[in-house]
């Protein structure tokens, strides 16, 4: 007896490979796509499929494009804003001292200093 183990060999899912088992593959056409740092992309889409405008580089993670001379540009990053840099994008310094001035007032009267 050789050992106790059956499936010697064989990994889980291991079987019979090739177009019988899975069927036939849907014809398939390559489209490739070009980013701003040169890099090539080919993927590959089903002959009825419809292709994107865009796709992303899988080398550098920029907007490729069709176009050889005119691949998309990066997109611009903004900076991170702060909570208060957004207050200050809403309110003026006049509004944010009358607000500040009727806070000030409720901490007051709750206090009994008014």
């Amino acid at each position: 007896m050789a050992g106790g183990n059956a499936i010697r060999g064989t990994r889980v899912g291991a079987g019979p490979m090739g177009e019988a088992e899975r069927g036939e593959s849907a014809p398939r056409r390559h489209i490739p796509f070009y980013c701003a740092n040169g890099h090539v992309t080919r993927v590959s889409f089903a002959q009825e499929a419809a292709e994107p405008e865009h796709w992303d580089c899988p080398r550098c993670g920029l907007p490729a494009g069709k176009d050889r001379e005119n691949p998309p540009a990066a997109p611009r990053n903004e900076p991170y804003k702060t909570h208060l840099a957004y207050v200050r994008e809403r309110r003026s310094d006049a509004d944010g001292e009358a607000i500040l001035e009727e806070a000030l007032a409720k901490v007051r009267a709750r206090r009994g200093e008014i």
